[in-house]
């Protein structure tokens, strides 16, 4: 069950030709590719792009009738291998996944993609994970198109834009006979906008035709010496024609400026941010007319050298604007230019950040540097930038943050993987502190308070090998963790065979919440749900016994901390020799609420009997230990005054954010803490015996209260 459904918009992909599309740059991407007469798509989820594979999942009876064949990959590497049907015949490919992480692993099939060309059109819908709002290491994909010899394009964040370069990426790529990566920031995954449609295509050239009349070229295969020859080719032919073909269509964009001699040359994907700025500064208008030229490079690798120099000559300064580092393309440019013995001062990483993101902010200092350098005058033109400074120190602002207590990235409330992390701490508590190895999900939130659980992360399914090293003989044995959706990408070979065949003796703690809910609750092999589209309830269980597992625990309640906390004294204990797999499953309660909340509300409106759980906590109990908040760090968990003189220290709550998971009462029960936490259910359409036992519980209650209140000593 997706984060999101676009069961609605995807009907938007029906459009045809002259109708205007309007939505975001997501589901763009996906007509794009409709228009293109695509043959196959294929990815993996992941940050910025997950909702390209769930608007591709929606999407698949659009997809049939086009006669496109989509599926959702076991890996990163699996989508890239996919590509391989571009090879041979002329069938349009696309995949996508998140990078630089999904490229990392998709390296391998990438080089031997590269390497050997393509007949048909391939495109990668690279999600460009950079900057503030990055969940992974600050690398860009450029190393990688540079490495291997794939075309890059970053275009301009606006839909017709990201459309062009979609349709222009499949042309480019068959002209060139090279791969090619679309390049998708997180603002253009979500940008909104418009943009005229065409008529989606059938492919030219169909998979069914490609099994009927099977071609082979070994000249095409990674194997000396065509692979000897290959390097040859990128370098005589392929090259060569992909510039022609970038020039020949106008792919990179000129936007004239008055203020001509100095100039701005750019990524695509920056086009906003620096128009931003500018227009800030009061060098351009929110129309896009600027008062210095740019040169936008939607194609970022390989540069035309020449249009860069048309652009650069005659003028007495140009800033690159090149956002992360190494500074890959203003080190390209200074050779291009000096090459050409153009004397234009080129400016870039002096006045703007070596890394990090190019906000507004940033761009604007950067270009007030330039600015001042190179053309003070129009520097003194320009109009004071806002401070984000005024915000910070607006009184209302430090009240807020003086207020509002600070609080770390955590997991949601309810969540399942909360009461394991808080087994794992009460074991420690018993046992002493152990080694735990993290791994990628959203179990990767135990490193924070107030777990502070977690040594180091080291890839995607990648915990139990990240142990591996530890596998000495000890007093104390190393714990791994890895989710359900790592196991699946990479943790089952890498890890958990891995450390059968090598007879590791440490504890891999296996975490299957029924998705892969990180990267937005898509289904795994493991997911209990009926997928009409995908073979899903495939035990983790069965797949770990089956390369070798033998001492093999399973908990299907993860708030049972206590019991949980049982079998990882046990793991970390026994004198079984092999891995100790303990695997804690509980479903995903995001999901889980997006399943059964619309249900029980259209029960209730129907008037059946309905009951939810409450907790809370008893005040006159509560001691203000709050041992509770700091095992479980719970959202609904927090602290008020109580009320009571006699107290000074403020008593644990309960907020109306509770789901009723129940592990703030677990984990308190499992700790021995105390007994403040209470349970009430909220029945909603009661039966009439329910009615009147409310009434006499009422009367009762209250009688004996006004009982003890006129008995309650009263202080003058």
């Amino acid at each position: 069950m997706a984060e999101r459904s676009f069961a609605r918009e995807v009907q938007d992909l029906r459009r045809g030709a002259g109708e205007e599309f309007r939505g975001e740059g997501i589901l763009a991407v996906t007509k794009a590719l409709l228009q293109s007469g695509v043959g196959y798509v294929a990815g993996y989820q992941g940050a910025p792009i997950s909702h390209l594979m769930d608007v591709l999942s929606d999407a698949q009876d659009i997809l049939g009738e086009l006669g496109v064949h989509f599926e959702t990959s076991a890996s990163e590497a699996a989508a890239a291998a996919t590509l391989a049907a571009s090879v041979m015949y002329p069938i349009r490919g696309a995949v996508t996944w998140k990078s630089t992480a999904g490229t990392n692993v998709a390296s391998d099939a990438l080089s031997n993609l590269s390497s050997g060309g393509v007949l048909g059109g391939a495109l990668i819908v690279i999600g460009e994970d950079y900057g503030e709002g990055s969940s992974i290491m600050q690398e860009r994909t450029h190393a990688f198109a540079m490495k291997s010899q794939i075309w890059l394009l970053d275009p301009r964040p606006n839909l017709p834009s990201i459309v062009q370069a979609v349709e222009q990426g499949f042309l480019l790529s068959e002209a060139s006979h090279t791969p090619v990566m679309l390049e998708l920031r997180i603002r253009a995954c979500h940008v909104h906008g418009s943009f005229i449609c065409k008529d989606n295509r059938r492919p030219d050239f169909t998979l069914a035709q490609a099994l009927a009349a099977p071609r082979r070229d070994t000249g095409r295969i990674v194997l000396p010496p065509a692979s000897y020859a290959h390097e040859q080719q990128k370098i005589t032919q392929r090259w060569p024609a992909a510039v022609q073909f970038i020039r020949d269509h106008g792919m990179n964009e000129t936007f004239a400026g008055d203020a001509d001699d100095i100039g701005i040359i750019l990524q695509g994907g920056m086009y906003n941010g620096v128009m931003r700025a500018l227009a800030l500064l009061g060098l351009a208008d929110v129309w896009g007319a600027t008062r210095i030229p740019l040169h936008v490079l939607n194609v970022t690798y390989p540069l035309v050298g020449d249009d860069l120099v048309a652009f650069c000559r005659g003028k007495r300064a140009v800033l690159m604007v090149e956002e992360g580092q190494p500074d890959f393309l203003e080190t390209a440019l200074h050779a291009i230019l000096r090459r050409a013995g153009v004397a234009t001062a080129l400016a870039g990483k002096d006045v703007l950040p070596m890394g990090g993101e190019y906000t507004a902010p940033v761009l604007i200092a950067g270009l007030r540097r330039f600015l001042g350098a190179h053309a003070p005058a129009l520097l003194r033109a320009t109009r004071p930038p806002p401070s984000p400074d005024e915000v910070l120190l607006d009184a209302r602002v430090k009240a807020l943050a003086q207020t509002v207590p600070p609080r770390p990235p955590s997991f949601c409330t309810g969540c399942p993987e909360r009461p394991i992390f808080s087994a794992l701490s009460l074991v420690q508590q018993e046992l002493g502190a152990h080694h735990v190895a993290a791994d990628i999900g959203c179990h990767l939130f135990s490193i924070n308070p107030p777990f502070n659980i977690g040594t180091t992360t080291m890839g995607y399914g990648l915990g139990a090998s990240s142990a591996a090293a530890f596998q000495v003989k000890a007093e104390k044995r190393p714990i791994a963790v890895m989710g359900d959706g790592g196991f699946w990408h990479n943790g089952l070979a890498s890890g958990v065979a891995n450390a059968v065949f090598n007879r590791h003796d440490g504890v891999v703690l296996l975490v299957d919440n029924h998705y892969s809910a990180a990267t937005g609750g898509q289904d795994i092999p493991s997911s209990r749900a009926d997928n009409p589209s995908r073979s899903t309830r495939h035990p983790i269980e069965q797949a770990v016994r089956g390369v070798g597992a033998r001492w093999v625990r399973r908990i299907d309640h993860t708030y049972s901390v206590a019991k949980l906390r049982a079998i990882l004294r046990e793991a970390l204990t026994t004198t079984a020799s092999g891995p100790k797999i303990v695997i804690a499953a509980s479903e995903c309660m995001l999901n889980r609420q997006r399943r059964e909340r619309p249900a029980f509300q259209a029960a209730v409106q129907r008037g059946e009997r309905r009951v939810r759980p409450r907790f809370g906590v008893d005040e006159d109990v509560c001691t203000g230990d709050h041992a509770c908040i700091r095992l479980s760090g719970c959202p609904s968990l927090s602290v008020k005054d109580s009320g009571d003189p006699l107290k000074q220290d403020p008593v644990a709550t309960i907020d109306q954010s509770c789901v009723g998971c129940g592990n703030c009462g677990e984990v308190a029960d499992a700790a021995v803490l105390c007994p403040s936490f209470w349970r009430a259910d909220l029945v909603h359409n009661p039966t009439r015996f329910e009615r009147w036992r409310d009434r006499l519980r009422a009367r009762v209650i209250g009688a004996l209260a006004r009982r003890r209140d006129a008995a309650r000593l009263e202080l003058a």
